[in-house]
């Protein structure tokens, strides 16, 4: 009789387990990020009846609890945990952190947080070649794990889209030759995606996408394990400029973009729409699976398209998504003329999911509005990946907690979108905690922050960042990104900007910085240890060093039309050794340095088989035309694109920017 209690007992306790949401993968995270020390004390539960999007962050027998509602609710608490109660933060320079023995602390109470909306999206077309086209799958892990700890649960991914289409343009007829000269490069791919250009930075040989395959399956298969359901880029009409000659398609030619070919669009109203787009859906259903969200931005900016073909292609695009997946809403940039009027008018409400691209500098949700459609508050901080110390912290707060107010019937949630990352790591811990927050609790949010990043409570520390949120992250203009660093500009005497749409113009007083740092040196002998702190002190000195360029400059300027020779050559020395000094200072950090960049692009090579120093070469070829000339013209009058990703990067800086200001100077002196 013992026996058979015993059985039954047993029979229970399994039956129990099995009805448990699973939590490995979140145990998993935990280990990957913090350690096994701290995975083997952190005690974590799925909890569906909490609601939607919520954790709660408390004690279970002696041990930290979190709690979630779901997957991304979970790791989300588990984010907050480490930094509201451990005060670590995972942070782009430092990814991972073992944390060995430390004893986590319990918690005494019970916190629980509720997002205000559930849809919390990342990325931009741009940030997969600014930032991400040369990772491979150790790094996308380490990212995606960042996005789960940030409680992202809807990103843009668009890694393998390009095996999509080589297997559709394959099935169509086309050869191998034709397909490489329609797909871009590593380093151009986000462009072609958005068809503005095409084959520029090919062609693509096999491995590549053999590679892109596998590193797909890896990327999908752990995004979709946290509870991230990936955004994936739909069909909008986009095929080869030769269509029409080769299939017999009738197509539309859109015209150049910044010099570049685009693509052909197939007009909507062409028998052919339907079916090609049912091949594209079938193909990237058997690469990538399918998703609630897909990504799709006709006519990005510009391109000749007729005013009466604007809501046929709308509605065919519409169409043709609904028949490949059924219920799935269409995610859509809002940007320049995008999405147009006449599009917001065919598409019914709740098929889109506009993204109010950069609310944080040109709020269109403000001034256009989406005509009864959903739309989440994104903040597009960076531009083309620049280097600079720059945000909108009260700006966003404001603006999102404004849009809480007014827009609540269709605010769906955030979105990062910057065109680069791997800077400004505060800006994404802000933008993806004010979700949970009440508005009311943005007061105290710089020392909460302060003291996760540096692991501790330091006054100094706080008043450093004090002063740089009322300076540098205080940006009350409408400009694209960080003011521009004068020592990556093309040289002249009145540089005003580095790239053709931004402005080198300080919207702050420097000396604000120049003060932040001497709070920060003051907190130097409590924190000099930590990593966080040591990458935070070397940007804000770059930042001063940087910022202090443009008066010297002035005085260049001035000496030369004086024919002042003295001061001539003693003011460039100057500005020179400047350069240097910023290169040496960012030596000390991967991900500003241009040496780690390019070794990252030649070892894409080497994961692959037979590949050659070639290959190598073509990797770090789109790699470095991508963050100088962009295009394949080196005339700055005429290439609008030059140094649009401009980098202070150190070995960029001494082997590329200061040549070009050394011979300026010579010939002008």
């Amino acid at each position: 009789m013992k026996f058979f209690h015993t059985i039954i007992a047993a029979v229970l306790c399994l039956s129990f387990t099995a009805c448990q949401p699973d939590t490995r993968e979140a145990s998993a995270l935990v280990e990957r990020v913090y350690g096994s020390g701290a995975a083997s004390q952190l005690k974590l539960k799925l909890d569906p009846s909490l609601g939607d999007s919520s954790f709660e962050i408390g004690a279970s027998k002696g041990h930290p609890c979190v709690i979630g509602s779901d997957m991304s609710a979970l790791t989300a608490g588990i984010g907050w945990y480490f930094n509201h109660y451990a005060h670590v933060n995972v942070s782009w320079n430092q990814m991972t952190m073992d944390l060995g023995d430390t004893v986590l602390p319990v918690p005494q109470g019970t916190e629980r947080r509720d997002a205000r909306q559930s849809m919390r999206y990342y990325l931009n077309y741009c940030t997969f070649s600014y930032s991400m086209a040369f990772w491979n799958w150790e790094r996308w892990a380490q990212e995606i794990d960042w996005m789960a700890l940030h409680g992202i649960n809807m990103p843009l991914m668009m890694v393998g889209i390009d095996c999509v289409w080589r297997d559709v343009l394959l099935e169509l007829g086309y050869s191998e030759d034709e397909v490489a000269d329609f797909v871009a490069g590593p380093g151009f791919q986000a462009w072609w995606l958005m068809n503005n250009l095409q084959g520029y930075g090919g062609p693509n040989p096999q491995w590549w996408y053999d590679r892109e395959a596998s590193l797909c399956d890896n990327i999908l298969g752990r995004m979709r394990a946290l509870g991230i359901e990936p955004v994936l880029p739909g069909y909008s009409g986009s095929v080869p400029c030769n269509a029409a000659e080769t299939l017999g398609l009738r197509v539309d030619d859109p015209g150049k973009w910044q010099g570049f070919d685009r693509p052909a669009f197939l007009s909507p109203l062409d028998d052919d729409f339907g079916r090609i787009a049912a091949l594209y859906y079938e193909k990237l259903a058997e690469r990538m699976g399918t998703s609630r969200y897909y990504s799709m931005d006709p006519f990005h900016e510009g391109g000749k398209v007729k005013k009466e073909d604007i809501g046929p292609a709308y509605t065919a695009i519409n169409d043709a998504m609904h028949q490949a997946v059924p219920g799935s809403k269409w995610v859509i940039q809002s940007w320049q003329e995008n999405p147009r009027s006449a599009a917001l008018d065919v598409i019914p409400a709740g098929d889109f999911i506009v993204l109010d691209l950069f609310s944080d500098g040109n709020p269109k949700w403000k001034t256009k509005g989406y005509k009864g459609h959903d739309w989440l508050f994104c903040e597009l901080n960076n531009f083309g990946g620049r280097s600079g110390i720059h945000g909108r912290l009260s700006g966003v707060e404001e603006g999102y907690f404004e849009a809480v107010k007014t827009q609540s019937e269709h605010l769906k949630g955030i979105g990062a979108t910057p065109e680069g990352i791997l800077n400004n790591p505060i800006v994404f811990d802000h933008l993806f905690e004010l979700p949970w927050l009440a508005e009311d609790e943005m007061e105290g949010w710089l020392a909460r922050y302060v003291e996760a990043r540096y692991g501790v409570e330091d006054a100094d520390a706080v008043a450093a960042w004090e002063l740089i949120a009322e300076s540098a992250l205080n940006c009350r203009t409408g400009q694209q990104g960080p003011s521009e660093p004068i020592v990556c500009a093309y040289p002249s005497f009145t540089v005003d900007r580095v790239s053709t749409w931004s402005t080198s113009k300080l919207y702050y007083d420097p000396q604000a910085l120049v003060k932040a740092m001497e709070k920060m040196d003051a907190a130097a002998g409590r924190l000099g240890d930590n990593l966080n702190f040591r990458y935070d002190s070397a940007d804000l000195n770059r930042q001063i060093l940087t910022d202090s360029c443009i008066p010297l400059l002035d005085s260049i300027r001035v000496a030369h039309d004086r024919r002042d020779l003295a001061a001539y050559d003693c003011l460039t020395a100057a500005f020179l050794k400047r350069i240097g000094d910023i290169d040496a200072m960012l030596s000390e950090f991967e991900v500003s340095s241009y040496p780690y960049w390019a070794a990252m692009a030649r070892s894409v090579c080497d994961e692959a088989q037979g590949t050659t120093d070639a290959d190598r070469d073509w990797m770090v070829w789109n790699l470095r035309t991508q963050i100088t000339t962009w295009t394949p013209s080196d005339d700055h009058e005429t290439n609008h694109l030059m140094d649009y990703s401009n980098r202070e990067w150190s070995g960029l800086l001494m082997d590329y920017y200061c040549p070009r200001w050394q011979k300026f100077f010579e010939e002008n002196r």
